[in-house]
């Protein structure tokens, strides 16, 4: 189960969902929010979809304002084929299309004008460069979450962030010891780019420091040995 959906009695027009990041991404483990406005028009006009950015730009399709890009919404360019189709598209399909279209392996190449570098040396090491931006901006929005948890989410995201807090925290340490973003599935790495490069020493420090109140907020959930995690990522970076 990767995608949670509440519904609201007295408004039947509104649904807020979640979304779990997918392994193998940079979104691996995150929480990712949605509200979502069905118009008057609904089936026959797409939903409205908001994103909850916490004034943070993590994807090429998810702005800072909570505007979600996708064809399917009408919000972006596409064939016909990939637009909303009335008696054809559906709610399921958008939050769908959000996990596997947009919080993707490779987020760099959603934006228009990229795509064409796929494959080519600069475009994966400038790929690999965004990846580690998302990362951090996701372990931030991780953080943000557990603070402020959206109302009547609260108890999904002690719950999600307390199962889950030591395979988020040991993806960390794997990027810090130079496992390129986005290439971790539970049990190892999978899918190495080996034109992508090497994790940058900036990210790794960055991500050491952003790591520090992520810590804090699972101690604060009830998370056990997070604190002997940390002293040995420190006495790694001492070495």
């Amino acid at each position: 189960e990767t995608i949670f959906v509440r519904v609201y009695e007295s408004r039947m027009d509104l649904l807020r969902a979640v979304i779990i990041g997918s392994e193998g991404t940079p979104y691996q483990d995150g929480l990712f929010f949605f509200d979502v406005f069905f118009p008057g028009g609904y089936p026959n006009e797409p939903p409205h979809v908001h994103y909850h950015s916490r004034g943070l730009r993590l994807n090429p399709n998810l702005y800072s304002s909570g505007k979600v890009c996708l064809s399917l919404l009408n919000t972006w360019s596409g064939s016909k084929n990939e637009k909303w189709t009335p008696g054809v598209s559906t709610m399921l399909q958008v939050l769908v299309s959000i996990q596997g279209l947009i919080l993707n392996a490779k987020p760099y190449f959603n934006e228009p004008g990229f795509a064409n570098s796929r494959g080519t040396q600069n475009g994966e090491a400038q790929s690999l460069k965004y990846n580690e931006n998302t990362f951090i901006l996701s372990v931030r929005t991780m953080k943000y979450t557990m603070k402020n948890p959206p109302k009547n989410f609260e108890d999904l995201v002690v719950g999600h962030f307390f199962s889950r807090a030591h395979d988020i925290l040991a993806s960390c340490k794997a990027y810090m010891e130079g496992v390129q973003v986005g290439c971790l599935a539970k049990g190892g790495v999978q899918d190495v780019d080996e034109d992508g490069g090497k994790n940058s020493d900036k990210f790794k420090a960055d991500l050491f420091g952003y790591v520090k109140p992520l810590v804090k907020e699972f101690k604060t959930i009830g998370v056990k040995d997070c604190q002997k995690f940390l002293l040995r990522l420190l006495q790694n970076r001492l070495l």
